[in-house]
């Protein structure tokens, strides 16, 4: 199933509404602002990982909290949640790779919110915080791996990806879990 942003005989190169008459300039911009925000929070996550950047711990205090947290090969585990939330966030926010990037946050957020955050209740505020937020960017990711990124995204420019089929979005979203399951899996 082709999504309906790139469906040609919804719209085409020069029309800015649909033949149901939606404007396709509106879900792209929608898609766009969504892409950023949850891209660029996820890169400044991943970036507190790896580099310690706005208050972070870097690998070194990442890996102790990893650690602590039951992953083994705390410092490498450490180094993935990094990557993949910088890449994961980089991904989305540029529409590189969406699905993958989608895959990529949708997995991470299943461990952020299994492993760190489940005992903290569901809203940030009970307890020791919550799993709210890990919920909110896994259904983001997830919604945008099946949606796609839009017409104002790189995906456009790479023949595979040009039209978004929903089929994509169904594999990212079980990639994703499947990893993510693998992983909480290993924990001590």
């Amino acid at each position: 199933m082709t999504s309906t942003l790139d469906d040609p005989t919804l719209a085409s190169a020069t029309s800015s509404r649909s033949s149901r008459g939606v404007s396709l300039q509106a879900y792209d911009t929608g898609l766009l602002i969504m892409r950023i925000g949850l891209g660029f929070l996820l890169v400044g996550h991943g970036t507190q990982k790896l580099f310690g950047w706005f208050g972070g711990g870097g690998l070194e205090g990442t890996g102790q909290f990893f650690a602590m947290a039951g992953f083994p090969a705390a410092k490498v585990m450490a180094l993935v949640a990094g990557l993949t939330e910088t890449l994961g966030g980089l991904g989305l926010a540029l529409g590189l790779l969406t699905p993958l990037a989608g895959a990529a946050v949708f997995g991470t957020m299943i461990n952020a919110a299994v492993a760190v955050n489940w005992h903290g209740g569901f809203f940030m505020m009970d307890q020791d915080g919550g799993i709210e937020l890990d919920v909110l960017v896994a259904v983001g990711a997830a919604g945008l791996a099946f949606t796609g990124p839009g017409r104002i995204a790189v995906d456009r420019y790479l023949p595979v990806l040009r039209a978004h089929r929903v089929g994509y979005g169904i594999a990212a979203v079980a990639l994703g879990t499947v990893v993510g399951a693998a992983v909480l899996l290993i924990r001590k």
